[in-house]
């Protein structure tokens, strides 16, 4: 199609969209919102019935149901009419009307995409380079069907966090403080979450308790319900609130489901008819490429409560409209709000991921100076654990949930800019930096002066991950980011990650231990720097973790011939979101990858000890492929029960990535890190590495793991008088009649006789490290 066939086209659907759109409000305004909203959510609880008992039969079927999405979009246009139009003095429903009503609501939906087809394909060029076209796109489909992309039951502890820092001036404002608050958006998010069930089972709770006092009164039902009414007034009410949950949109009212005071919801709630622009004259007039009322306030006001008409903008929303109002009501408190927004979000990678991280230096708001520029630069926060360094940029604010993308791209674009690209010019300064010297000075303000309070080598870091953390959810365009043309890895080799605070409040869960923390970023890391690859966020890239691994080893295979211009991962996330479901999901173990027991146990050990590298021998492991768990995990049961006999073993993993020399030491002996070092050395001669991971742990013969750790291998590039037996030992390792002796100790020595290394002398395990701070711990 060519640009004159595309701009007619595009000009014909917008004319299409404000009819469709116009229809909609007509039909909506004229029938009681009570009654159209229990309609609307009745579909989607028919839906959830039909699809327990079909479960089987949709199981075989490709088509996907749409229901949901639907439901949802329609929501958002009874909330924007409720919001711009007054009430009529006759209102009358009308089921015929309401099947129009979802017909045009599918009908704008489609017409809406086709326009961000036809609109985006003319795009030659942008803030993306050449993708620009691509990711106009999608943020003009995100913008018409991306709603409510986080966990439902998370909602609590998010606003708990995020609101912690203002407290005192929301008790002021509000009388309430930040985790009263917490509660009441959690239990409106429960609400729409099990409202309907919950109405369901008091339904028959009432219903049972009847029936029972009609028994007793051995008279029928109909003729004794007045009476029973009469005697049992509470439990009367309780059944009439839940029949409003079930047909009236009482799942909805929030003034009923929370606690929340109505000074506060009166603040997120718009009034009938108190909306003025989203029907009002001009291009894209009531179209979903203006911006919808729920985007700004997300309740309405019927009558004397609030509802959340439309569940999902109670959650993306709530929390920036709070803010806004909380600013309102307190404009003396925003230079104050904004510095404590800024230890907050600063402070959260580390705050919220504390059991990730532990024993970590955490240096926060440290300054250099810049060689290029010889000014102060400054860095929110810088993270050292053990030979991985992350560096955190926080930022504030997202103009895109508010701007439409179809009627300022370019604001959009500049949301990017600011959300991203600041931070990662923040972290690429600091980079350089760290790159200019083999040892840097960091510094803290103090007093006006520049205070020295760290060093810090690029060497001592394997791994490298600058991180732009946002406070809100930030999706689609934190996972392509990358498409920046000015996002390029930091280095040539440390790609940059764009993460938010709700991600957080997942990762956690899922990769509660140091090493599988560690490991995933190393891997989401890689990922983040193959332009071509596209996941859609952060918990498709966690599902495919989970279920894969080593998951960009596989984008970068399918990408390998390049001729694909883009790989598209789709619903990777499906095993994350499975765990948030039932009322149940905090009681279940939330998927993990799988190890067999002795392996699981070598890891644990790895972490209980956490002596130095142990981040990088456990990356070693968690690299390891299903097979090579396996052919670990035989090794180590094979050998660990021979200790009994023996007071050491050793084998050699060797793979297609770096071997693995490890060391079983029978628990309770004195480890002979001369005889370890010599023995390594000449396995990584015999199978011919240029590096190899090393790992000591001592165990007893039952299988217990007490310690477990990482050693540096020397190997020899050169035959000299000194290392002649480590050559020698390597030549017989590598004879194929002592294959099987490359896994065990020639002539064990007897280790109660070793001397051990005093606490302030090199540790023998070749970090140059003292003693005392490395395995003598």
């Amino acid at each position: 199609m060519d640009d004159k066939k595309r701009k007619d086209a595009a000009a014909s659907l917008l004319k299409d969209m404000e009819a469709t759109s116009a229809r909609m409000r007509e039909l909506i305004v004229a029938m009681p919102p009570h009654d159209l909203l229990g309609y609307i959510y009745a579909q989607r609880m028919m839906k959830a019935i039909a699809d327990q008992s079909s479960a089987e039969e949709q199981c075989q079927t490709d088509v996907p149901d749409d229901l949901i999405n639907e439901n949802q979009f329609l929501l958002e246009y009874v909330h924007a009419v409720l919001a711009s139009d007054a009430a009529p003095a006759n209102m009358t429903f009308d089921e015929a009307r309401c099947a129009e009503l979802f017909e045009l609501g599918r009908k704008l939906r489609e017409q809406a995409i086709l326009f961000a087809m036809a609109t985006s394909a003319d795009t030659k060029d942008g803030i993306f380079g050449p993708d620009t076209a691509d990711i106009e796109f999608r943020a003009k489909s995100n913008w018409v069907m991306m709603r409510g992309n986080r966990y439902q039951v998370l909602e609590g502890e998010f606003y708990r966090y995020v609101l912690a820092p203002h407290n005192e001036v929301l008790e002021e404002a509000y009388g309430v403080g930040a985790a009263y608050i917490a509660e009441g958006f959690q239990a409106m998010a429960d609400a729409t979450r099990s409202g309907h069930a919950e109405a369901s089972m008091e339904m028959i709770k009432q219903m049972e308790a009847a029936q029972a006092f009609a028994a007793a009164q051995e008279k029928p039902l109909e003729e004794i319900m007045e009476a029973w009414v009469a005697a049992n007034a509470e439990q009367a009410k309780a059944a009439g609130r839940a029949m409003d949950d079930m047909f009236r949109g009482g799942i909805a009212n929030v003034s009923r489901h929370t606690k929340l005071p109505p000074t506060l919801l009166a603040d997120l709630a718009y009034r009938r008819g108190e909306e003025t622009e989203f029907f009002s004259a001009g291009d894209f007039v009531g179209t979903p490429y203006r911006t919808l009322p729920a985007r700004k306030k997300p309740l309405i006001q019927l009558g004397s409560d609030y509802y959340a008409v439309d569940p999902c903008f109670a959650r993306d929303a709530g929390y920036r409209s709070l803010l806004y109002n909380l600013l309102q009501r307190k404009p003396d408190y925003k230079k104050t709000f904004e510095n404590r927004q800024k230890l907050m979000s600063e402070a959260a990678f580390a705050d919220l991921l504390a059991a990730q991280l532990p024993d970590a230096t955490v240096l926060q708001e440290i300054y250099y100076k810049d060689p290029a520029s010889k000014q102060w630069s400054e860095n929110d926060t810088l993270i050292l654990i053990d030979d991985v360094l992350f560096l955190v940029e926080a930022k504030a604010g997202a103009a895109a949930t508010i701007a439409s993308p179809a009627l300022d791209f370019g604001r959009h674009a500049q949301s990017v800019q600011d959300l991203v690209l600041k931070a990662y010019k923040q972290c690429e300064r600091f980079f350089n930096y760290l790159n200019s010297a083999d040892e840097v000075s960091l510094y803290r303000l103090v007093d006006g002066k520049y205070e020295e309070c760290s060093r810090v080598r690029r060497s001592d870091y394997r791994v490298m991950v600058p991180i732009g953390l946002t406070v809100e959810s930030f999706s689609p365009f934190s996972a392509y980011c990358k498409k920046l043309p000015q996002v390029e890895p930091l280095l040539g080799r440390h790609p940059f990650v764009s993460l938010s605070i709700d991600d957080l409040f997942v990762l956690k869960r899922f990769l509660p231990t140091p090493g599988q923390f560690a490991h995933y970023m190393e891997v989401r890391q890689a990922v983040a720097g193959m332009r071509r690859a596209h996941l859609f966020d952060e918990f498709d890239h966690l599902g495919a973790y989970l279920k894969k691994n080593r998951f960009d080893q596989d984008i970068a295979e399918q990408l390998q011939d390049g001729k694909v211009n883009m790989l598209i991962w789709d619903g990777m996330s499906d095993i994350v979101d499975k765990s948030f479901e039932g009322e149940d999901w905090e009681a279940r173990p939330f998927p993990t990858q799988n190890f067999p027991e002795d392996v699981r146990k070598l890891l644990d050990a790895l972490d209980v000890t956490r002596a130095q590298g142990w981040l990088s021998a456990e990356s070693h492991i968690r690299d390891l492929g299903e097979e090579g768990r396996k052919d670990l995990a035989k090794m180590l049961t094979d050998l660990r029960q021979t200790l009994n006999q023996h007071p050491a073993r050793y084998f050699v993993l060797a793979g297609d990535g770096e071997p693995l020399f490890v060391w079983l030491q029978q628990h309770g002996q004195q480890i002979d890190w001369k005889k370890v070092n010599e023995k390594a050395s000449a396995a990584s001669l015999a199978v011919k590495a240029s590096n190899v991971i090393g790992v000591v742990a001592e165990i007893s013969s039952d299988g217990t793991y007490h310690r477990a750790q990482s050693f540096a291998v020397h190997i020899p590039t050169e035959r000299t008088e000194e290392n002649a037996s480590i050559y020698e030992d390597a030549a017989r390792m590598a004879h194929p009649t002592r294959a099987v002796n490359l896994k065990q100790p020639e002539n064990a020595p007897s280790l109660g006789k070793i001397k051990k290394p005093g606490r302030n002398d090199p540790c023998p395990c070749g970090s140059g490290a003292k003693f005392k701070r490395c395995h003598g711990r």
